[in-house]
């Protein structure tokens, strides 16, 4: 992709998004157009994100039909889902009525676009500090436990260890990249390059709260993106946090588009 038009920086960033689907689907299935108008996966992992809707674009009159079809097929499977609200998300008042059929506000994220020729690769560099590509399963179970841990895990979650490696595995490897950061030889940081639908997408950035405000989010997200420049891509895209948004803005992001997430959770379960 080549068109840096804001209405199409907004298709790409949420259609790398929605790509995510498919990868998803390994570890379950993947539905295109089941129920129609929408795309999701799901599986019997209790963690919203492996369950996720996207990119739906509902007839107003098909829409209740849909949510419990979902919620139906969720409950079934005692899962979380995760419904993501886009720009391009049908009817305009979607939100509403999953609210109406017990989903809850989870977030409201910024999606972000990046012109890679512009990209800010004069960084400050870290002693000590360095970036590996992970290409095997010891390395890849390191790389999930850094990134659950930099997100928050208070101790490392074997279900999701395994299935972020069984990820990995499955993935074509020229599509997901993950990488390590290394502080001292000890891994501090995590960030995942996904090149999908022409754009090359950074998600998964996440430091340890020992090595934080040292810079390294920063450089975790402008290493990959350097290198799918050098492959040819010309756009950057990611979703933010709140705590990433001045990190991306530093490297040259701008805001385009926003994202609302929801969370259906069973009524019996102990999920995330």
């Amino acid at each position: 992709m080549q068109d840096l038009s804001p209405a199409e920086l907004i298709s790409a960033i949420e259609m790398n998004l929605a790509s995510w689907i498919p990868v998803f689907g390994l570890l379950g299935r993947a539905y295109l157009n089941d129920p129609p108008g929408e795309k999701r996966s799901i599986t019997g992992l209790p963690f919203s994100l492996f369950n996720s809707v996207m990119d739906a674009r509902l007839a107003a009159d098909q829409t209740e039909a849909a949510i419990h079809a979902i919620v139906s097929d969720a409950r079934a499977r005692n899962v979380p889902v995760l419904w993501w609200i886009g720009p391009s998300s049908q009817p305009a008042d979607l939100g509403k009525r999953l609210e109406d059929n017990g989903f809850v506000f989870d977030e409201d994220t910024p999606g972000m676009a990046l012109d890679l020729e512009r990209l800010n690769e004069g960084l400050p560099r870290l002693a000590g500090f360095s970036i590996q590509h992970a290409q095997d399963d010891a390395a890849w179970r390191q790389w999930s436990i850094v990134m659950e841990t930099g997100f928050g895990a208070s101790a490392p979650n074997e279900l999701s260890i395994n299935a972020w490696c069984s990820i990995l595995r499955q993935a074509e490897p020229e599509t997901v990249l993950a990488y390590t950061g290394y502080l001292e030889d000890k891994p501090v940081a995590a960030s995942l390059l996904f090149l999908a639908t022409g754009v090359a997408g950074v998600y998964c950035v996440a430091t340890i709260p020992e090595a934080r405000r040292k810079g390294i989010g920063a450089l975790m997200t402008e290493y990959p993106l350097s290198e799918s420049h050098s492959m040819g891509y010309r756009i950057g895209v990611l979703e933010s946090s709140a705590m990433g948004l001045g990190v991306y803005r530093s490297l040259g992001f701008q805001e385009y588009c926003k994202f609302v997430t929801y969370v259906w959770k069973p009524e019996k379960a102990s999920v995330g």
